[in-house]
């Protein structure tokens, strides 16, 4: 594992953003083994789903890993579960549009989120992806499982457990959103809004 602490451009200038533990690398090197271990699970073709917001991204890149391994067109969604939450988390910001333009019936869909944390967006992700239809099965990947479970919920693809303390948060980068790839940790003081780590 890389130590040391994570820097990426932001407002013209370099940004602390914690101590890494996961490099580019890492995270790229994550993404093909949960996407060889989806394929070697699955029998049928699944259907992949990705979690606003960085859920998204990486479940983007979990597709085109898939479909460059199989040589097939994987159907791709997106869901926002905010409104299924049993809480107000993330309430202050605007419900994104979720997408599944497939039918999800009797097939295995793939959930994929970038923070597995408390498990309360998870389980608001089900009652939402069960309004679209009933799948086969439903399987979580996620790039980072933090511990400190409230309900019975666990992944079954992940790229990397790290144990973590309350007080601190799990910083996830992506080049799509954030103009580089990277995990680090974070006192919760020092994190920034959207960091992830509170699913």
């Amino acid at each position: 594992m890389d130590e040391g602490f994570f820097v990426s451009q932001g407002h013209g200038e370099l940004e602390d953003q914690g101590r890494l533990i996961m490099s580019a690398e890492q995270l790229r090197r994550a993404l093909v083994r949960i996407s060889h271990e989806i394929l070697e699970r699955n029998e049928r073709p699944v259907a992949v789903v990705g979690m606003h917001t960085r859920g998204v991204d990486l479940a983007r890149r979990i597709t085109g890993l898939i479909n460059s391994i199989e040589d097939a067109e994987t159907d791709f969604g997106t869901l926002d579960p905010r409104l299924y939450r049993d809480d107000l988390g993330g309430a202050d910001k605007p419900v994104l549009p979720s997408e599944i333009p497939f039918a999800i019936d009797d097939r295995p869909v793939v959930l994929v989120d970038d923070v597995l944390y408390t498990g309360r967006t998870i389980r608001a992700a089900l009652d939402a992806l069960l309004d679209f239809g009933r799948p086969s099965s439903i399987q979580l990947a996620v790039l980072v499982d933090r511990g400190h479970r409230e309900l019975p919920i666990r992944a079954d693809y992940v790229g990397k457990n790290v144990p973590t303390a309350r007080g601190e948060d799990v910083r996830v980068l992506l080049e799509e959103v954030d103009g580089s790839d990277g995990v680090a940790l974070v006192r919760r003081s020092e994190a920034p809004a959207n960091s992830g780590g509170q699913n």
